[in-house]
C-alpha cells in the first residue's frame, strides 16, 4: 500500500511539474516574441493608420515567422509534436492584447480600435498542417513560408476593411484610419513618422498588394530556414557517457 501511494504521488508531481514546465515556456516564448515584434514591426501592428497595402504585408509577416519556425524546429524533431508555430503565434496574440489593453487603453486611454493587433493564427495553423503533412522542414519552408505571406493580408482584411472606407474631412479625401490618425495625436519624432504607401512598388504593377504578398512569401521562405536552424541549434541536446572513476 505505501509503494502505490508513493508511485501515485510520484505521478502527480510529474503533472504538477509537466504544467510548470508548460506554463513557463509558453511564457518565455510569449515575452521573446512579443520583444521581436515590437522591435521589428511595432509600429506597423501598433496603429490602424499604419496598416496599409504596401508595408505592413511586407514587414510583419517577414518578421513574425521567426519565432514559429525556430518552435517548430524544437517541437517538432523533439516530440514530434506539429503545434510550433500556432503554439507561439497564439501566445503572441495573447501578449498583444496584454499589452493593447493595459498600456495603450489603460495607461494612455487610445482606443482599443486604434491599436489592435493583427492576427498570425490562420497562417500559424497552416504553417503546422503543411509541417505535419509533409514532415519535411524544407516543404515546410517552401509551401508553407510562401503561404504565410501570401495569407497574412487576407486573414487581417475582415478587420482593416472597415477603417479602409474613404471619409470627406473638411474638404480632404482620406480614409477612417487616416482621421483617427489626425484625431489622435502621437509624438513627432523622427521614428514615428508613417511609413505608409510610400515607395516605387507601383512601377511594377498598378496595384501592389500582389507584390507586396509575393515578395513577403519569398523572404518569408529565406527567414523560415534560418530561423529553423535557429531553433534546432538550441534545442540540440548530447548525451555524455557516464565514466566510471
Amino acid at each position: 500500500m505505501q509503494q502505490v501511494a508513493a508511485e501515485a504521488e510520484a505521478r502527480a508531481l510529474e503533472r504538477k511539474f509537466d504544467i510548470v514546465v508548460l506554463v513557463s515556456m509558453f511564457l518565455a516564448i510569449l515575452s521573446g516574441f512579443h520583444i521581436h515584434q515590437m522591435l521589428t514591426a511595432g509600429d506597423w501592428s501598433f496603429w490602424i493608420d499604419w496598416k496599409d497595402r504596401m508595408w505592413w504585408p511586407v514587414v510583419a509577416p517577414i518578421m513574425d515567422i521567426t519565432f514559429p519556425a525556430a518552435c517548430q524546429a524544437i517541437l517538432w524533431t523533439k516530440f514530434k509534436a506539429p503545434i510550433g508555430a500556432t503554439f507561439s503565434c497564439a501566445g503572441l496574440f495573447f501578449g498583444q492584447w496584454m499589452n493593447r489593453y493595459w498600456n495603450f487603453w489603460g495607461w494612455t486611454h487610445y482606443p482599443l480600435n486604434f491599436v489592435f493587433p493583427e492576427t498570425l493564427l490562420p497562417q500559424a495553423i497552416v504553417l503546422d498542417g503543411v509541417l505535419m503533412i509533409t514532415n519535411n522542414f524544407v516543404v515546410t519552408a517552401l509551401i508553407g513560408g510562401e503561404l504565410w505571406g501570401w495569407l497574412f493580408y487576407p486573414s487581417n482584411w475582415p478587420m482593416i476593411a472597415p477603417y479602409h472606407v474613404p471619409v470627406e474631412y473638411y474638404g480632404q479625401l482620406m480614409s477612417v484610419a487616416d482621421l483617427i490618425q489626425y484625431e489622435y495625436i502621437r509624438t513627432s519624432t523622427p521614428e514615428y513618422i508613417r511609413m505608409v504607401e510610400t515607395g516605387t512598388m507601383r512601377s511594377f504593377a498598378g496595384g501592389v498588394l500582389g507584390v507586396s504578398a509575393f515578395f513577403s512569401g519569398f523572404c518569408s521562405v529565406i527567414m523560415y530556414f534560418i530561423w529553423w536552424y535557429f531553433g534546432y541549434f538550441f534545442g540540440w541536446t548530447k548525451f555524455i557517457k557516464h565514466s566510471k572513476v
